[in-house]
């Protein structure tokens, strides 16, 4: 007989990891649609979003869980999780405390645009980044 964790963690079985135990997450506002940062979950982060309704990242860089806004005060509230039909991406449906998904200090991440082969800037910084992290930024 399977243990009543293993039934209510059942639905993480659906979802493809990557070699690495990786999805990648895609970060959408909830009201506007618009899409504000892409990231990494494994197992434990997803499970704990899911379980918290805060979204919870792997972080690759630091090689353990990111709980957005630990650092710079812009939580993410999720509101929805989907899974793509491959079952390969989720895309969480959130409400961004503080109008800052990026760690530039813009609400999205995705603030540069390609124009006659150059990126070029097109969202203005809404937050120092060193009133987030102490020191700024890279």
């Amino acid at each position: 007989m399977a243990t009543r964790q293993a039934v209510q963690d059942g639905w993480l079985e659906a979802v493809r990891w990557n070699e690495a135990g990786l999805v990648p997450a895609i970060a959408q506002d909830a009201a506007s649609g618009r899409v504000l940062m892409v990231a990494w979950m494994n197992r434990d982060a997803l499970a704990e979003t899911v379980a918290t309704g805060r979204a919870v990242y792997w972080s690759r860089s630091r090689g353990r869980l990111w709980r957005k806004g630990e650092e710079s005060g812009n939580v993410q509230r999720v509101r929805e999780v989907r899974l793509d039909c491959d079952g390969d991406v989720i895309l969480l449906q959130v409400e961004q405390a503080g109008g800052v998904a990026c760690h530039t200090g813009r609400e999205s991440c995705f603030y540069r645009v390609l124009r006659d082969g150059h990126w070029e800037t097109v969202e203005p910084v809404l937050r120092d980044p060193a009133e987030m992290y102490g020191g700024g930024a890279s």
